[in-house]
C-alpha cells in the first residue's frame, strides 16, 4: 500500500463523525445512507459527504441494489495499517515472552544481564 493510501485513510478516520459511521456500517452490514442519516442532525448530504470520504479511503464498500445505495465494511486498509505498524514489534515482543516463559518454566534468573 502506497504512503498515499495510508494518508487517504488517516485522513477519513481523523473527523470523529465518520468514525461514528464507521462504526454503524460496520455494525449493520447492507445498511443505506438514510440509515447512517438517522444517527446524526446533519443533513443527508452532508452524511453522503463523508460517507464519500470513507468510500474514496477504502473503508467502506457500497452497492447499488435499485434505488438504494447498501454499505459495508472494508477492514482491509485497517488492517494494513495495524500491519505496518505492529508487524516488526510483534516479532521482538514475541520473542521476549517466550525468553520469559523459557525463564519461568525453568526456574532461570529473569533479570536483564545486560545492565
Amino acid at each position: 500500500m502506497e504512503i498515499d493510501s495510508f494518508d487517504a485513510i488517516f485522513q477519513a478516520l481523523a473527523h470523529p463523525a465518520r468514525r461514528r459511521m464507521l462504526d454503524i456500517v460496520k455494525d449493520a452490514p447492507g445498511c443505506n445512507v438514510n440509515d447512517v442519516a438517522a444517527a446524526f442532525e446533519m443533513s443527508r448530504i452532508g452524511v453522503m459527504k463523508h460517507l464519500s470520504k470513507l468510500e474514496d479511503a477504502g473503508l467502506i464498500h457500497s452497492e447499488k441494489s435499485g434505488r438504494v445505495r447498501r454499505l459495508y465494511f472494508n477492514v482491509v486498509p485497517i488492517q494494513l495499517v495495524y500491519d505496518r505498524w505492529t508487524h516488526e514489534y510483534s516479532a521482538w515482543w514475541a520473542g521476549r515472552l517466550a525468553d520469559i516463559k523459557y525463564a519461568v518454566e525453568t526456574g532461570a534468573d529473569t533479570e536483564d544481564t545486560d545492565g
